[in-house]
C-alpha cells in the first residue's frame, strides 16, 4: 500500500491510489446450516450454493428459500411445517426483546417473525461473516482520530466494516476500544467476544431501548478511547453520541439511513450532523442568497466530522467535512464528495483524491470553495487564547478547525486573551469572573452559542486582537 501524504493538521491524510490486499473471508456456515432441518442442509452443501450465501428465509406454510445478491432460490418444493420450523427455533439461542438469537461464538443472526399471540410463524437466518481487510479502503479516516460516521442500505456490509475497524484500532493502533453490541450482531452471540474484534472490549445491551444508558456507562466506567456503536436509531441514542464525542472520545457508528440527506429529513437523527433550526434572514441577506427570509440552518457542529456512505460494497462515498455538506445541502447547493470504487483486481480508484488543501477541506475547484467562508489570515506565530464560559469546547474547537481560525481554547482564565461567555453563564461560574476581572482579562458575551453567533464572535475578537497587539 502507498504511504498517505501529509496533510494540514488535525485533516485526515490523503490517500494515494492503492492496491488492497487480497481480502480473507471467515463465516462459520457449517454452524448456521446445522440447526436448519436436514433436508435443507443437503440443499446447501455444494460450494456454489454457500458461496455468496446472505441469508435463509423460513415462513410457515412456505417453500424455504435461500437469498443471495439479487437473486434467490427455492430449496424445496413443499411448505415448511411446524415441526420443522419449531426444531429450528429448538436449536438457537433465547431471542430477545429485539427478536433476534444467535449462536455462541459466530457472528450469524436469526431473527423471529411473530403472529399477533407473539408466535413465531417465521425465521430470517443472516450469514455472518468477518471479512478481514476491509477497513484498507478507509484506514487514513480511522487514523484521523475523528469520529466516523458510515451509511448505506441494509445488507451493503455496514457492520462487517464496523468489526474490522474495532479490531484495526485494538490491535494494530494500540486504542482502548469498547464495542456497544445491542443485539450480539458486531462481536457475536454468547459471553465471550468473536475474535473478529479482536482486544476491543464488548458491553451488551440487555434491552435495545436502554441502548443510550450503555453508550454512556462504557464511557463513565470503562476510560475507552474509542466507541464503537451500530445502528444509531432514536433521539436519545443521538443525544448519548453527542455527549460522549463532547468528552473526547472518538466515536466509529452507523446510522440508519443511507445518505446525509435522509439524516436531515430524520428530526430524531438531525443532531448527529448539528441539529436544524429556524432561522429569519434580513432582506439584503435573503436577496443575497436568492431564498426566503425563514431559512433551516444548523444550530451545532456534527457530532460526526467524518461520514462515509457505503453505496455498495465496493464504492464508497466519503464527505471530509460534514459541516459543509450539510449547510451545502441545506442551501440547495451541489455537494462534492470523495469517491472510492474497489474494482474487480482489488485496486482502489479514487475520485476528488484531494481532500484538504489549506483553508477549505475540500478539493479545490469544487463547488463547495465557493460557499466556504474566507478565513481570516493568520497572525505570524501568535493565536487568539480564549477561555469559554457557557460554550463546550467542543463546539468551538469544531468551528475553529472548520474555518481555520488562528484561535486556541485554554481551560484557565489566567492563559487566556479574553473569556468568551453566553448570557449569564458568568453568574455559574464566579471563580471564572472574578479571576478575569483580577487579571485584567476583558469578558465577551453573545446571546447565544449559534454556529452564526459564534463566527461572528470569533472574527470580531481576531480583528480587534490584531490591531491593538495583544490587547482584545
Amino acid at each position: 500500500m502507498a504511504a498517505p501524504v501529509p496533510c494540514a493538521p488535525g485533516q485526515p491524510r490523503l490517500l494515494q491510489p492503492i492496491t488492497i490486499r487480497e481480502q480473507r473471508v471467515t463465516d462459520d456456515l457449517d454452524r448456521l446450516l446445522a440447526v436448519l432441518p436436514a433436508s435443507l442442509q443437503q440443499q446447501l452443501a455444494s460450494a456454489e450454493r454457500r458461496q455468496d450465501l446472505l441469508e435463509v428465509v423460513l415462513d410457515l406454510g412456505r417453500p424455504p428459500e435461500a437469498r443471495y445478491p439479487g437473486r434467490r432460490l427455492d430449496l424445496e418444493d413443499a411448505p415448511l411445517s411446524r415441526e420443522a420450523l419449531d426444531g429450528v427455533i429448538a436449536r438457537v439461542g433465547r431471542f430477545g426483546g429485539d427478536n433476534r438469537a444467535g449462536i455462541a461464538r459466530t457472528l450469524h443472526r436469526i431473527s423471529a417473525m411473530r403472529n399477533r399471540s407473539g408466535e413465531v410463524i417465521g425465521l430470517t437466518c443472516r450469514v455472518g461473516r468477518a471479512v478481514y481487510g476491509t477497513v484498507a479502503i478507509v484506514r487514513d479516516l480511522v487514523e484521523s482520530s475523528q469520529s466516523i460516521l458510515i451509511m448505506g442500505y441494509p445488507g451493503v456490509g455496514k457492520t462487517t466494516v464496523l468489526r474490522e475497524i474495532a479490531r484495526v484500532l485494538a490491535d494494530e493502533m494500540d486504542r482502548r476500544v469498547v464495542v456497544i453490541d445491542t443485539s450480539n450482531e458486531i462481536a457475536g452471540d454468547g459471553d465471550i467476544p468473536h475474535p473478529a474484534i479482536g482486544r476491543a472490549r464488548r458491553m451488551q445491551v440487555p434491552d435495545p431501548q436502554h441502548q443510550h444508558r450503555v453508550m454512556i456507562e462504557a464511557v463513565e466506567n470503562h476510560m475507552p478511547e474509542v466507541i464503537v456503536i451500530d445502528e444509531i436509531g432514536s433521539e436519545q441514542e443521538a443525544w448519548a453520541a453527542r455527549t460522549i464525542a463532547e468528552r473526547g472520545v472518538q466515536l466509529v457508528g452507523t446510522a440508519h439511513g443511507h445518505q446525509l440527506a435522509n439524516l436531515i429529513k430524520n428530526p430524531a437523527l438531525r443532531d448527529l450532523i448539528g441539529g436544524l433550526q429556524a432561522v429569519t434572514l434580513g432582506d439584503e441577506e435573503a436577496r443575497r442568497r436568492g431564498s426566503q427570509k425563514t431559512v433551516q440552518e444548523r444550530c451545532a457542529p456534527p457530532t460526526f466530522p467524518l461520514a462515509v456512505e457505503m453505496h455498495s460494497r465496493d464504492c464508497w462515498h466519503v464527505h471530509w467535512n460534514v459541516a459543509r455538506t450539510v449547510d451545502a445541502l441545506l442551501r440547495d447547493r451541489p455537494v462534492q464528495s470523495q469517491v472510492r470504487r474497489l474494482d474487480e483486481r482489488g485496486v482502489l480508484h479514487v475520485q476528488n483524491p484531494s481532500p484538504c488543501p489549506p483553508g477549505l477541506g475540500e478539493p479545490e475547484g469544487s463547488s463547495m470553495a465557493s460557499m466556504a467562508q474566507p478565513a481570516l489570515p493568520a497572525a505570524q506565530d501568535t493565536h487568539l487564547r480564549i477561555y469559554p464560559s457557557g460554550v463546550t469546547p467542543h463546539q468551538l474547537n469544531a468551528l475553529i478547525d472548520d474555518r481555520q481560525l488562528p484561535v486556541q481554547v485554554v481551560r484557565t482564565v489566567d492563559r487566556a486573551d479574553v473569556v468568551l461567555s453566553l448570557r449569564n453563564s458568568l453568574s455559574h461560574d464566579p471563580g471564572a469572573r472574578r479571576a478575569a476581572k483580577g487579571l485584567g482579562v476583558p469578558i465577551h458575551v453573545i446571546k447565544s452559542a449559534s454556529p452564526g453567533q459564534l463566527q461572528r464572535a470569533l472574527e470580531r475578537l481576531l480583528l480587534r486582537f490584531r490591531s491593538k497587539g495583544n490587547v482584545v
